[in-house]
């Protein structure tokens, strides 16, 4: 029988820490959605979204993951991947975004 692993630190955490990472690497429109736990491997998975004011998230373009003992990112989407993701996003969402803005 495994044994159970209980995360050191908290989904809030796991979250904080990945918009932390995102902050220093990506424009402000990233931000990371809520984490969820695997006990198999011991991390938390935090997807990044790309949001803008007054239209919401847009969808995801990637994910991070923390470690549960520490607060540690341990791997990610590469950066250029989840830009291109967000633009890709952005493109079919361009009007209703523009709009939001006039």
């Amino acid at each position: 029988m495994a044994a159970k692993t209980i995360p050191h630190i908290t989904a809030l955490q796991a979250q904080a820490v990945a918009n932390g990472f995102l902050s220093d690497h990506l424009p402000d429109r990233f931000t990371a959605d809520q984490a969820c736990f695997d006990p198999q491997d011991d991390l938390w998975h935090v997807p990044v979204i790309l949001t803008y004011p007054f239209v919401g998230a847009l969808g995801t373009v990637g994910e991070i993951l923390v470690a549960a003992q520490a607060e540690v990112v341990i791997a990610y989407t590469p950066l250029e991947e989840m830009r291109h993701s967000a633009q890709r996003l952005y493109d079919a969402r361009r009007n209703e975004i523009e709009a939001a803005f006039l």
